[in-house]
């Protein structure tokens, strides 16, 4: 049979996923039309998601492929074209901050620092899981926009094999509170991108010079240089506001993503990733914003899965979605009592079913 018969039609319920490109042409239009309301529009949006995740009838719960349909390809190009929309958006975000008060390079940058942040990020993360090189670049250029471009070795290389381990800096430990975190895992996950990328540099015999780490860091260097040659430090000062809030969006996404959860290890053996290794939440706000990425025990699991044919297995859950959490974990006392309940039930579950029990070592003081 022809392979395109066996790809299923356009479903109407993954027309959620339009909301990929929509949120940055909103962005885009926002940032031409009235660029000193950006900041306060973006708070609104970023409540909009949150309650609709916590609040709405039945939006706690997304629509999933039925088992074995093939995902429709224009769902990939979803992502493909965000990734110009992007760069657009922080074209447009430049071009306004150089012409603004220093307020206003403020909230450009947070405005076009939650879109690259929230989404462009995960996209990054979704394209560079793709077994195509073109979608791994793309993924490449979208780190390159936040200055993080790390992320594409370390995450893959790194936290995939190590999540929920205590090898793995961006997996958070029990009763670790999120401003600790922040510190670890952003100089431990730097530090082990550098490291891989020299071991697979020395294991083909490459040098330095292939190298598409050291490549798109130098890049960004030069970026930095240029501007401040140009003394074009409004535009500069945009661009650290927009990387350094989408960083801490994507590390505080981390955060969540495997708190407390722990995996058994002796020597170099790990016990195999199971659904009580990450948290899960399958709200459909942020669900369709982010391709799925709350269903993060199958992601996990099945490294290489579509994203759209992710589904909601039934392993630990947030109290909420990501865009709730976000403002939860940053509150600790609040966070750490919603939350750790829910590890002594997931706890619970894993004795009940004979699983390997998590290492006490990972409790940590906050």
């Amino acid at each position: 049979m022809n392979a395109a018969l066996d790809v299923a039609p356009l479903r109407l319920s993954d027309s959620r996923y339009l909301l990929i490109v929509l949120l940055p042409a909103l962005a885009v239009w926002g940032l031409l039309t009235a660029p000193q309301n950006s900041a306060l529009r973006t708070l609104c949006v970023w409540a909009l998601i949150a309650g609709v995740d916590a609040f709405w009838p039945g939006a706690q719960r997304s629509p999933q492929l039925p088992p074995h349909a093939q995902p429709h390809p224009a769902l990939q190009w979803l992502l493909r074209l965000y990734v110009p929309l992007q760069w657009a958006l922080i074209c447009i975000g430049a071009w306004a901050a150089a012409q603004g008060s220093w307020a206003l390079v403020l909230g450009l940058g947070l405005t076009v620092g939650f879109v690259t942040g929230a989404q462009g990020i995960t996209l990054a993360h979704e394209l560079g899981h793709s077994r195509s090189a073109l979608d791994r670049a793309m993924g490449w250029l979208l780190m390159a926009s936040v200055g993080y471009a790390h992320f594409m070795v370390e995450h893959y290389r790194g936290h995939h094999p190590r999540a929920a381990t205590l090898e793995d800096p961006a997996s958070a430990r029990r009763g670790e509170s999120l401003w600790r975190f922040l510190p670890r895992t952003l100089f431990g996950c730097w530090r082990s991108a550098w490291l891989l990328e020299a071991q697979r540099l020395e294991r083909f015999g490459n040098g330095w010079q292939r190298s598409a780490l050291a490549w798109s860091m130098g890049i960004t260097a030069l970026v930095v240089m240029t501007l401040v040659a140009l003394s074009a430090f409004k535009v500069l000062a945009f661009l650290a506001v927009q990387a350094a809030f989408g960083i801490w969006l994507l590390e505080t996404v981390n955060y969540i993503e495997h708190y407390g959860l722990t995996r058994a290890t002796q020597g170099d053996q790990r016990e195999p990733f199971s659904l009580f290794h990450a948290w899960n939440a399958d709200h459909v706000a942020t669900n369709s914003l982010l391709a799925n990425l709350q269903r993060h025990s199958d992601h996990h699991m099945h490294a290489w899965k579509p994203w759209p044919t992710l589904k909601a297995l039934p392993g630990p859950q947030l109290p909420t979605g990501y865009a709730g959490c976000l403002a939860l974990a940053a509150l600790p006392p609040v966070w750490f009592a919603l939350m750790h309940p829910r590890l002594e039930e997931v706890q619970a579950r894993v004795r009940a079913l004979s699983l390997p029990p998590h290492d006490d070592r990972a409790v940590a003081t906050n």
